[in-house]
């Protein structure tokens, strides 16, 4: 096996050359020109897709999870029929996009109940299988800690602007690059009140930050403390809020999903 690790290949052609199996981190593939190529089984998580276009290809199955804000299939912008659907089937998913200080209040109360719900899978798990990775993501642990992350990131790093938010449990993305003074205890494994612990302190400061907002102050510009939002111009306290929602909404999907797994293996 080949190794190109710290090297420049731009600009490379690869013809009728086998890389099934092979293993791209941190790479620039920006611009490629892909042809009569084979990817089935492929997998890709964390990319950053824009000016995608694909023509004549044969997609028998295939799976998009992820922010999609515009994906044409045969001249049909498909994102507000999956955005309709999906409301359809998670009628509290319409919520977690609010524009006023109630709305907000409304929605975190509404992730409360369905994390409340998921606690209550989680905990007919056994400690140690709240551990175990499914297919390569994060453990249930590991997507609490992740939460927590955000929680400092957005809410404690920019709406608050605290230099210095974060628990010695946060976890930050895989791909996030290290900072100095940010946690990055990934070998820990401490246990599911440990996690829940600092979650209700992250949530509780959420809620002092709604009861001292109006709604006029959500549209008030932020400026970052933390490293990871170095330029955080054009954004505001409502914007930050909703990134968290959002975290919120979506991993509590792949927890729960991850945990039916858990339960039957």
């Amino acid at each position: 096996m080949t190794d190109f690790t710290e090297q420049d290949l731009s600009g490379s052609s690869f013809q009728r050359v086998d890389l099934s199996g092979s293993t791209f981190r941190g790479a620039d593939m920006s611009g490629l020109d892909v042809r009569e190529v084979d990817l089935s089984r492929t997998r890709v998580r964390a990319a950053y897709f824009d000016g995608v276009r694909m023509t004549g290809v044969e997609i028998p199955d295939m799976e998009i999870s992820g922010e999609v804000l515009r994906l044409v299939v045969n001249g049909v912008d498909v994102v507000p029929l999956v955005e309709a659907e999906l409301n359809r089937r998670m009628p509290e998913r319409a919520l977690m996009a609010p524009t006023d200080v109630a709305g907000f209040q409304e929605a975190f109360a509404v992730l409360d109940r369905l994390w409340g719900e998921t606690m209550g899978h989680a905990r007919a798990v056994s400690a140690e299988r709240l551990h175990e990775q499914v297919e390569g993501e994060w453990s249930f642990i590991e997507t609490l800690r992740h939460l927590g992350f955000a929680h400092a990131c957005w809410v404690g790093g920019v709406v608050l602007a605290d230099p210095s938010p974060w628990h010695p449990l946060d976890l930050p993305w895989d791909e996030a690059p290290q900072h100095e003074g940010v946690p990055w205890a990934r070998r820990v494994r401490p246990e599911l009140h440990e996690v829940m612990a600092l979650r209700r302190q992250r949530r509780a400061t959420v809620a002092e930050v709604l009861d001292g907002l109006t709604d006029a102050g959500l549209g008030r510009p932020v400026s970052s403390a933390t490293p990871f939002l170095a330029d955080a111009t054009g954004l505001t306290v409502a914007d930050c809020l909703r990134v968290v929602l959002n975290e919120e909404w979506e991993h509590r999907l792949y927890a729960e999903r991850d945990l039916a797994v858990l339960a039957v293996t």
